[in-house]
């Protein structure tokens, strides 16, 4: 299938590729991970002073120049989680090197969110960044009915597309929200504005994904990973 760029879902940017199968997890680093939450900061305050995309640091580790899938979400300090989100955007493809891919969701989910106004200033110091690398996603094979026996809560993350329409949400999702797998089948239904069955159709297309997770214990504050379960 073909990939292409959209905001029909509101936070996923799709480009022309093929979708690659995901079943090796990406190996990041503690310290790289630190790395690119640190980064995904210096960007959106790059881009909160002059308005432009910061070009990737001299000493990024040549690990990071590999190109793979990332979102970065912005979430408010001290709020739980299902009030707490400000911005999330990212790349499920991996199109661009991953530093350079950090950025730019970096400064999307900050700034071109449309279910937030853009950042300002004032808030850096109360929000929390987060950025997952995701492996590229998975078609799911088999009857419509079974797929919710071939993805896991806590470990898959799931994109559905039908037509023109599109949905993802990451695997810390389901989890913060308490779901089961077929509420989270059907919530990425209705998170591409289908109906919440629609996952139950032929012509709906269902793709999972794993992500390493790093995230600020606080704002500036200590970079550790994200467990799921």
């Amino acid at each position: 299938m073909k990939w292409k760029e959209s905001r029909s879902s509101g936070d996923i940017k799709y480009f022309e590729g093929e979708p690659l199968k995901g079943d090796d997890m990406y190996k990041i680093s503690d310290e790289h991970g630190e790395f690119l939450i640190r980064l995904a900061r210096k960007a959106i305050e790059g881009y909160l002073k002059n308005g432009k995309e910061i070009e990737p640091p001299e000493d990024t580790p040549q690990e990071l120049w590999e190109k793979m899938g990332v979102f970065v979400t912005l979430n408010r300090y001290n709020v739980p989680p299902q009030r707490a989100l400000r911005g999330c955007i990212g790349f499920p493809m991996p199109i661009y090197p991953l530093v350079k891919a950090t950025i730019k969701a970096a400064i999307y989910a900050a700034f071109d969110d449309p279910r937030f106004p853009p950042v300002e200033e004032r808030e850096l110091d109360s929000l929390v960044l987060e950025v997952s690398v995701l492996t590229p996603p998975e078609l799911i094979e088999g009857k419509p009915r079974e797929r919710a026996n071939k993805i896991k809560v806590g470990r898959d993350g799931l994109i559905v597309e039908k037509g023109i329409y599109s949905g993802l949400l990451l695997p810390q999702v389901p989890v913060e929200w308490g779901w089961d797998e077929e509420e989270f089948l059907s919530q990425t239904c209705w998170k591409a504005g289908l109906p919440p069955d629609c996952w139950l159709e032929e012509a709906t297309k269902v793709y999972r994904f794993t992500a390493e997770i790093f995230e600020e214990e606080k704002p500036r504050g200590r970079v550790k990973r994200k467990p799921l379960l």
